[in-house]
């Protein structure tokens, strides 16, 4: 936790705020921080700045707050990633959010098991979660926008079209030998499959959408290792 993020329900008074549970705790015995102290502090939508240690015990910690930074800008980025393997999910929405993207789709593809989207993981509360664990990675305060679309086809012809105005459009796929293109056109909509690849089928409706191919080379990456890769080849 590089950033304690706060919530306005954390908030007592304008400059003061208390937390309990996972920030306590974290505070006390990761940071262990004590009376006096300054930590590097935001609100959640609001700015950042620095938290000045005014208890800290089993029960609370109370902060006097000095919130005068605006958080980093986001990427004019757009993901569209196939839902992963439940254990994989939560990694992949909190990098997501940590990398700055400003909107992240869940979506649905051939390969993706239908057990994926019945998981506990896939429920608000705990995507909520992982994105807020990647804002306190990063050091932001401003949620991407999150989401799920069950259905492809539907998705592909409809949303995705007003998603690619005025930008680029990329698919990751491998085998396809497509190097990053050299002049992009923000903002930009990138697509990453499930591990093994979207199908073909997939593959021409991205294409007809308006995507290009991308490939990162031979070795099929996990969907994590592929979204920092490509974030970091893109921006």
């Amino acid at each position: 936790m590089n950033l304690v993020l706060l919530l306005p329900e954390d908030l007592t008074a304008p400059d003061r705020a208390r937390l309990t549970g996972r920030r306590l705790a974290h505070v006390r015995e990761v940071h262990r921080a004590a009376v006096g102290d300054e930590l590097a502090v935001g609100l959640l939508g609001g700015k950042m700045g620095r938290g000045r240690v005014l208890r800290l015990d089993e029960e609370a910690l109370d902060l006097e707050l000095r919130l005068d930074q605006a958080p980093p800008p986001k990427l004019p980025l757009t993901l569209l990633i196939a839902v992963p393997r439940p254990k994989v999910l939560n990694r992949v929405v909190a990098a997501a959010a940590s990398l700055g993207a400003s909107r992240i789709v869940l979506l649905n593809a051939w390969k993706v098991e239908k057990a994926y989207w019945a998981s506990p993981r896939m429920k608000p509360e705990n995507l909520r979660e992982q994105l807020i664990l990647g804002l306190e990675q990063a050091k932001d305060t401003v949620l991407p926008e999150l989401r799920l679309a069950r259905l492809f086809r539907p998705f592909v012809e409809d949303a995705l079209p007003g998603l690619l105005a005025g930008g680029t459009g990329l698919m990751a796929h491998p085998g396809t030998g497509a190097p990053v293109p050299k002049v992009l056109t923000a903002p930009i909509t990138l697509a990453i499959g499930p591990e093994g690849g979207w199908v073909e089928a997939e593959v021409q409706s991205l294409l007809r959408a308006g995507l290009k191919p991308l490939d990162l080379g031979p070795r099929i990456l996990r969907t994590e290792t592929a979204l920092a890769a490509l974030v970091g080849k893109l921006f």
